[in-house]
């Protein structure tokens, strides 16, 4: 081969191996979507368990790390209807110990979903949480209709009841407020589906249907470190290295569908941060200035426009999470006042975010908690977005003192006032 050809071919392989650098992402959750009932829960709940063993082994085969495995049921008022109070919560506890005992992560769906149903079931929630380890819910502050202000004065109420009666407040780590939400996210504490959407054949076949969450948080910050202020090319590199690793897990899951008769509705490609693998410094990398400075709204952008233009079928948030102390990186600009509520609702503009494990006063009012919520509410109904809300008053501490969140997911920051 002549010397020159030689050189172009050389020059051009090295190219192709430097746009495929960046390292595989981790598989956050393979969540499957289930109706039960209360008389064959157990049965029901054990063949979808064997089911997401066979997929996490088709992803680990694959290559990947499969962080958790995840069941999503019908909104838990469905079928605790008719049961007397301390029956519902034994029955509810009862789920929460097999979740524990089969190792996947358990979410009972919405206590409610607008004004018109029964605030008993945040009560109800309120216990639930204050008394289980697995179990995970949520509440529906804004949906098409618009905001939903008895929800949200429930679920002030509740947060302050789990935050007084469970270890250190961290009950409330397995709850979300949600705004906009539609049906199927894979990603918690959000997810839930509608009951009514599922075959009656809930257990197994045609009766379950299943989703994706990616982590790919370090795919992220690759892309920015290498492409540091330009936005061009950070954008190109992200569109390429995040759609070639979200490609390559849905091939995965639609091969896994069909072998357990699964139906797949798709892969939330939200690079999903957690600790050191920190979206908070992938965003810093790129701005080469702390989070909250200016220009993080813009990196925010940038991500978020990059993983909506992937090349797989959607599911979920599809955007950018900030979840305060889920990121190391975010948790330290917290702790230093450099990113704030008002400075992640503006970044919720853009991105999916809300204000996802926040750290508030012990003595927050039932009635700021309802202001906080209002506004995330109001944010999702004007631009039509899916926000959350997953808020964590921190019981005996005030601001400026440390939390003390006992939890393998969380970070401990500083109460900011």
């Amino acid at each position: 081969m002549p010397k020159r050809l030689l050189a172009i071919f050389v020059l051009l392989s090295s190219l192709f191996v430097c746009a495929q650098t960046t390292s595989k992402p981790k598989v956050r959750a393979i969540t499957a979507f289930v109706n039960i009932t209360p008389s064959g829960y157990r049965a029901e709940l054990k063949k979808v368990r064997d089911s997401l063993a066979e997929i996490q082994k088709d992803y680990e085969s694959a290559g990947y790390q499969v962080q958790s495995v995840r069941i999503t049921t019908q909104p838990f008022p469905a079928y605790v209807k008719g049961m007397s109070r301390p029956d519902a919560l034994k029955f509810l506890q009862e789920l929460d110990a097999l979740s524990i005992q089969g190792n996947y992560a358990f979410n009972i769906g919405p206590a409610m979903m607008s004004d018109a149903q029964d605030p008993a079931m945040m009560e109800l929630l309120a216990e639930t949480l204050s008394s289980t380890k697995n179990l995970v819910a949520s509440a529906h502050i804004a949906n098409q209709q618009g905001i939903q202000w008895k929800v949200i004065a429930a679920t002030s109420r509740m947060l302050k009841h789990v935050s007084a009666h469970s270890p250190n407040g961290v009950g409330n780590f397995n709850f979300n407020a949600t705004a906009m939400l539609a049906p199927y996210t894979p990603f918690y504490n959000g997810s839930y589906h509608l009951g009514s959407d599922l075959n009656d054949r809930s257990a197994g076949g045609a009766g379950v249907k299943f989703a994706v969450g990616l982590e790919s948080a370090n795919v992220v910050q690759e892309v920015m470190q290498a492409n540091a202020g330009d936005h061009a090319g950070a954008s190109a590199a992200l569109r390429r290295e995040l759609g070639r690793h979200a490609q390559d897990a849905e091939t995965v899951a639609q091969r896994a569908a069909k072998q357990v008769g699964w139906e797949y509705l798709g892969i939330d490609p939200t690079p999903a941060p957690l600790k050191d693998v920190s979206i908070g410094a992938a965003i810093e990398s790129f701005t080469r200035n702390p989070l909250g400075s200016s220009g993080t709204l813009t990196a925010a952008w940038l991500i978020t426009e990059a993983v909506r233009s992937l090349p797989v079928k959607h599911i979920g948030y599809s955007g950018l999470m900030l979840p305060v102390l889920e990121d190391g990186r975010i948790a330290q600009r917290w702790s230093e006042g450099r990113v704030t509520l008002d400075a992640l609702l503006s970044y919720s503009s853009v991105c999916a975010t809300g204000l996802d494990t926040v750290p508030l006063p012990g003595d927050i009012s039932e009635e700021q908690l309802t202001r906080i919520l209002g506004d995330v509410a109001a944010l999702a109904v004007k631009w039509n977005k899916p926000l959350t809300a997953r808020l964590l008053p921190a019981p005996g501490k005030k601001s400026g003192d440390m939390t003390e969140f006992d939890n393998p997911f969380l970070v401990n920051a500083k109460i900011q006032p």
